[in-house]
């Protein structure tokens, strides 16, 4: 689970950023917001956050402040800063906290999502160094176990019945937690294996299987893009909408058409 505080003086800005983060990566984060640079700080002390996205203007303590304060207290966390202020001075304040990124509002969603995944790496990469180090001692039963084992039968057989598991539940409203729980692994612990096993989020690859399946059903002409959104696991057809042509570059609709068309089209050539 990754811990992330959001520190924005406007409470709809904050809301939409937090509602974007949990329909991008539902069951991995748990996030924190702040109306200023002053609740910002405290938060972060008390929650040991991971990530920060951070406006620059604020009353009291501006995000700039705040940052620098928060980077004194955790040299490896990520902060992002999230402004309307496109500024050289800013921009180069920035560098100085050493922020991980420095986007403008409003934010774009592939910015954003892409960005996330790159705190949500390095918040794993701060994890398994602390492990090493003496830090974090706990491993969990099926670690020891799996030690037993060599690393490319024990990435086969654990990538399988995480394959199995989705491929049989993607319907759902299915989250991180929810396979996690049903592999009896820990969220972080499962985390890294999914990543390490399939090369990519656990959302991004939930999204792709569900996209994959609607592609194929979208080429009955009779099926309702509704129908099929829900079918595949989405419960908002815009939202379904929005990761289809984010991950295909069409529309639901367009794909039909093209995939129809295709179906018609003689296989042999003209006489």
């Amino acid at each position: 689970m990754y811990r992330i505080l959001i520190a924005d003086d406007e409470p709809i800005e904050r809301k939409v950023i937090s509602k974007k983060i949990q329909e991008f990566f539902p069951g991995q984060t748990e996030v924190f917001q702040a109306e200023n640079g002053r609740e910002a700080i405290e938060i972060f002390e008390h929650k040991d956050c991971d990530i920060v996205l951070i406006d620059i203007e604020m009353p009291g303590m501006n995000g700039l402040d705040a940052a620098e304060r928060i980077r004194g207290m955790d040299p490896d966390c990520s902060i992002i800063f999230l402004t309307a202020f496109d500024e050289f001075n800013y921009a180069k304040k920035a560098i100085s906290v050493k922020a991980l990124e420095y986007l403008l509002k409003p934010a774009n969603e592939e910015e954003l999502t892409v960005v996330l995944e790159e705190a949500f790496r390095i918040a794993d990469e701060r994890k398994k160094r602390k492990r090493s180090e003496g830090v974090e001692e706990e491993k969990s039963e099926r670690e020891i176990l799996d030690g037993m084992h060599s690393e490319e039968i024990r990435m086969n057989v654990v990538a399988e019945e995480i394959r199995r598991y989705i491929a049989g539940h993607y319907k759902e409203d299915l989250s991180l937690q929810d396979v996690a729980g049903a592999m009896r692994y820990s969220d972080a612990y499962f985390c890294k294996i999914f990543k390490k096993y399939f090369n990519r989020s656990f959302i991004v690859y939930l999204n792709e299987l569900r996209i994959e399946k609607a592609k194929m059903m979208l080429e009955d002409a009779v099926r309702n893009i509704k129908d099929i959104s829900s079918e595949v696991g989405y419960r908002d057809s815009n939202y379904f909408t929005k990761v289809f042509k984010r991950l295909t570059g069409m529309t639901p609709s367009d794909y039909r058409v093209v995939a129809l068309q295709k179906k018609q089209k003689p296989s042999g050539g003209e006489v």
